[in-house]
């Protein structure tokens, strides 16, 4: 996976953020993909060749380190990525919807002609793509973090487990390879992910309390005509 492509595709949307959104980037790539990229892959690099059993029977390793993991925590974070930053591109390519038809627009009309004011100003439809994209992004941190969870029953990775699967001939005790250094690993993503969701969600309430904030404004605006004429023909 190419990281600095996906960051350059990503800082792209960061100029159409919010303070919030900034944030979530940074948390994103400093807490997470540094530390994906850097450490957690080292750590289970290895280990399915350091998981081992009790036994020599041909087979029963293999059976019983499926069995136990049955998806990797290290492909799981890497697709757990990889869709939390995809619904970003929907702003992406709603501004460059916008700027097609303001070039469309001022062919049409002239240079001077303005479709809109600012073609990455959070108004409108783009408003609604961005609030979209803020929703999906924390459905899914929430989906990932559910099925780590289901996965494995828990964050914490045992030292050993109890394996009956066939081929192996009884139950077998097998043993993880570095479960205190897995374990503060998947508690540090599983944080660093909570993290992100928390400021999903702050970013919603900013902009929805923005907006609610402009319309009460535009309302009192636009009811603020009839309330002089109604004063006027009350003293009239």
């Amino acid at each position: 996976m190419d990281w600095k492509s996906l960051q350059d595709l990503l800082s792209g949307v960061n100029k159409y953020s919010t303070v919030f959104g900034r944030i979530w980037l940074s948390v994103v790539f400093v807490f997470r993909v540094m530390v994906f990229v850097v450490a957690a892959e080292r750590v289970w690099s290895d280990d399915q060749a350091n998981f081992d059993c009790d036994t020599r029977q041909p087979g029963c390793k293999n059976v019983c380190y499926n069995y136990f993991f049955p998806v990797s925590h290290v492909r799981l974070w890497a697709l757990q990525l990889i869709f939390v930053t995809c619904p970003s591109f929907l702003v992406v390519l709603h501004v460059a919807y916008r700027e097609e038809r303001e070039r469309k627009y001022r062919v049409k009309h002239g240079e001077d002609a303005r479709l809109y004011d600012n073609t990455g100003q959070k108004h409108g439809g783009l408003w609604w793509t961005y609030l979209l994209s803020l929703f999906f992004k924390t459905a899914i941190e929430l989906g990932f973090l559910y099925i780590l969870h289901l996965m494995y029953d828990s964050f914490r990775l045992p030292r050993r487990v109890k394996c009956g699967v066939s081929p192996c001939p009884n139950v077998v005790d097998c043993y993880v390879a570095r479960p205190t250094e897995k374990t503060v690993f998947t508690y540090f993503m599983v944080v660093a992910s909570m993290v992100c969701v928390v400021l999903n969600l702050c970013e919603m309430f900013y902009l929805i309390s923005i907006r609610l904030v402009r319309l009460t404004r535009q309302g009192t605006v636009r009811t603020s005509p009839k309330r002089i004429f109604s004063e006027k023909m009350d003293v009239m």
